[in-house]
């Protein structure tokens, strides 16, 4: 099993002017292999600064990040292995692909860095994992602009598996696809998750996606995590006045999934 440890992190940026502006104050979690912690909270509120920090986009101002007890290194080929065991989905799959390649190249470049298959076996391994996030392999071949905006992110799912990893970043994934088809990738993510066993950090500011798709939740309010627990528990009894509002602002996730479950059976 494959344990990621963030621990008593705090991060501080200094703001010419403005003084010293939190980010974090002293969080800490723990992400293991097969299981899906949903990190909930307001724009603002510190999400994506652990992202950041997860995928060495940062370095923490206090604290640490453990990978199976070890902390994690900042250069080499240790660091190499670390990003290929913690891999990011990253919001808007608009931006996150380059509109000058095709599909092809961007499945195959974190393959050919890797050395994840050898050479003679990279077309085979690019037509599984379109297979894998449901996509025609035809679609190799295309360029990020002749895609919707559902199969580009399944392109991003896949390009972030490519790697093999052990634990998924995934940073508000469905926030920016039409509420039609975010079913349908949230799905995609949880049965990829059963099927390598990964662990999955869900980032989001929708405590109705959380629910649905999480087995832990994690709210976070100006840096500081106000509260934690199972899902079910954190959405029908929160204790927290912070998750009160955020689950009184948010859709009924069972008058919105089952909304969607309707138009899909529908198609």
């Amino acid at each position: 099993m494959t344990t990621l440890e963030f621990s008593h992190v705090s991060r501080v940026y200094r703001v010419r002017g403005a003084g010293a502006l939190r980010a974090l104050a002293d969080v800490s979690f723990t992400l293991e292999s097969g299981r899906t912690i949903a990190l909930v909270g307001q724009s603002g509120s510190g999400k994506s600064t652990i992202a950041k920090i997860l995928t060495q986009l940062e370095a923490p101002s206090s604290g640490e990040i453990l990978l199976d007890g070890h902390p994690i290194p900042h250069r080499g080929r240790a660091l190499r292995r670390y990003r290929q065991t913690v891999r990011m989905v990253f919001q808007d799959p608009f931006a996150s692909l380059n509109p000058y390649h095709t599909v092809r190249h961007h499945l195959e470049r974190p393959l050919r860095l890797d050395h994840v298959v050898p050479r003679r076996e990279i077309d085979a391994e690019v037509t599984r994992l379109l297979d894998r996030v449901r996509l025609d392999p035809v679609l190799a071949d295309r360029n990020p602009h002749e895609l919707s905006g559902g199969q580009r992110q399944r392109v991003a799912i896949a390009r972030a598996l490519a790697s093999r990893p052990k634990l998924l970043i995934a940073d508000e994934p469905v926030s920016m696809l039409d509420v039609s088809i975010r079913l349908g990738v949230l799905n995609l993510l949880a049965e990829l998750q059963r099927e390598s066993n990964l662990g999955v950090l869900y980032i989001t500011h929708d405590l109705a996606t959380a629910r649905h798709f999480s087995d832990e939740i994690m709210v976070l309010n100006r840096g500081v995590v106000v509260e934690r627990g199972p899902a079910d528990r954190v959405i029908l009894e929160p204790e927290h006045e912070y998750t009160r509002r955020l689950r009184d602002a948010s859709p009924n996730p069972d008058l919105l999934f089952g909304a969607t479950r309707a138009e899909e059976a529908g198609r």
